[in-house]
C-alpha cells in the first residue's frame, strides 16, 4: 500500500463546470475530517469528499445525487491502491447539467488524475513500544533506533535517564529489542504494546 508524499492539486473544467481536486495523506479519521474542513470552499457548489485508512472508510456527495461523487472518489483512491489518503473535489457549477454519468465521471476523473500525478511512499506497518534507559546509554540507542527507522514519538526524563515511546517498523521489533539489549548491557529491554 501507498499514501501521498505531500498534498497534491488539479483542476479541469467540464462543460462550463470547474472541477478542483485536492488530495493528501492524513494519518487518522479526525485529520481526515479536519483536512476536508480545511480545504472546502464555501462559496462553491459543491465539496464532495472520500477518505481511506485502513480498513475504515467515509464518502459524501455533498448534494450531488447519490453515487455520483463521493464513492467515485473513493473508487479513485482504491484504484490506486492508496491508504491514509484524503480527496476533496470541489465544483462550482457551470450551468451545464452533467447527468449521473457525467458526474461519476467528473469527480472520480478528477480525483483520478490528481492522485496519477502526486508523488507515493509506501505506508509501513509499525507498532508502538517503549524503552526507559540510563543517560549513559540515551545517545547511542536513540541513534541507533532511528538508523534502524524506528520513529522516537515521545520522550520523557527521569532522575537517571529517559523513557522513550517509539513507533518501530513491524519487521524491525526483533532488531530493536536486540540492539536496545545489547547497548544497554542487558539493563533495559523494549515493551512493545501488542
Amino acid at each position: 500500500m501507498f499514501t501521498l508524499q505531500r498534498i497534491e492539486t488539479h483542476t479541469q473544467e467540464i462543460k462550463k463546470s470547474r472541477f478542483l481536486a485536492i488530495c493528501g495523506p492524513v494519518a487518522n479519521e479526525d485529520e481526515a475530517r479536519d483536512f476536508i474542513t480545511r480545504h472546502s470552499d464555501p462559496t462553491a457548489t459543491h465539496n464532495c469528499w472520500a477518505f481511506r485508512i485502513g480498513q475504515t472508510y467515509r464518502f459524501n456527495d455533498a448534494g450531488e445525487p447519490s453515487g455520483t461523487a463521493g464513492k467515485p472518489i473513493l473508487q479513485a483512491i482504491d484504484g490506486q491502491s492508496l491508504d491514509h489518503v484524503a480527496a476533496l473535489v470541489v465544483r462550482w457549477f457551470g450551468g451545464t447539467l452533467l447527468g449521473s454519468g457525467g458526474l461519476i465521471r467528473a469527480y472520480g476523473g478528477t480525483a483520478a488524475m490528481c492522485l496519477r500525478a502526486a508523488e507515493k511512499t509506501e505506508v509501513i506497518a509499525t507498532t508502538g513500544g517503549t524503552v526507559a534507559c540510563e543517560f549513559s546509554d540515551l545517545a547511542l540507542i536513540k541513534a541507533r533506533l532511528i538508523g534502524l527507522g524506528v520513529a522516537i514519538t515521545s520522550e520523557t526524563f527521569t532522575g537517571t535517564g529517559a523513557e522513550l515511546a517509539l513507533q518501530i517498523p513491524k519487521n524491525s521489533c526483533r532488531a530493536a529489542s536486540a540492539i536496545i539489549l545489547d547497548l544497554s548491557r542487558g539493563r533495559t529491554a523494549l515493551k512493545l504494546e501488542d
